[in-house]
């Protein structure tokens, strides 16, 4: 795929043909899907695959994007996987959907504790660059409360404090359907509204998608 991107043949074919010429490029290499790619027992292969293959045609400025929910970055193996990224223009997205371990157990339903995942983005943002991923929702029609989105920034705010190389913060809301009836999009002026927050109190570059 690689091969065929970096010599442009892959835009001859039928599907790619009609694309318009500043979006002819390969965007980044990303580890995500259905499932938690740092739980894989050849996660750190994986990357070393990439990376080589990466180098191999010309596409070294281009990204290595780790998505991850942050519950295991302090694997050994997996510590090992973020030195080639950060060897590699790597970058990790993570994820943290919460300021309170309260509302952090209602919407992530995870076995790990919100601390955890602190401690873990902390741990791996001494290592390489990461982007914040925080989704945001109604839950039977209310929003996150005013106390939950000011803990929220706290966190963000300590973060930084502690070194954390954060690049970016993506706040976002649902745009599949959620596996829970009751759970519906926070409506996108609620959205710009929490940027703001965040943007006023800690400085960092801050996109909303709706």
């Amino acid at each position: 795929m690689l091969g065929w991107a970096s010599d442009m043949s892959i835009f001859d074919n039928p599907r790619f043909i009609n694309l318009a010429p500043e979006l002819r490029r390969v965007n980044d290499i990303a580890f995500s899907g259905d499932g938690e790619p740092t739980i894989s027992p050849v996660f750190r292969e994986a990357v070393e695959i990439a990376a080589e293959v990466k180098r191999a045609h010309g596409l070294g400025d281009i990204r290595i994007i780790l998505l991850t929910d942050a519950c295991h970055l302090t694997r050994p193996e997996v510590v090992e996987a973020l030195r080639v990224l950060s060897e590699n223009n790597g970058q990790i997205w993570v994820k943290l959907d919460a300021g309170t371990e309260e509302y952090h157990a209602q919407v992530n339903r995870s076995r790990f504790t919100l601390q955890h995942v602190i401690e873990n983005i902390r741990s791996a943002a001494d290592i390489l660059p990461v982007c914040i991923q925080s989704l945001f929702m109604r839950i039977k029609g209310q929003g996150p409360s005013e106390e939950e989105i000011s803990v929220y920034v706290d966190r963000l705010k300590s973060l930084l404090a502690s070194g954390a190389m954060i690049e970016q913060v993506q706040i976002y809301t649902v745009a599949r359907t959620p596996a829970e009836a009751f759970v519906t999009p926070l409506e996108k002026d609620s959205l710009e509204r929490l940027a703001t927050r965040v943007r006023e109190n800690t400085g960092l570059l801050v996109n909303v998608f709706h």
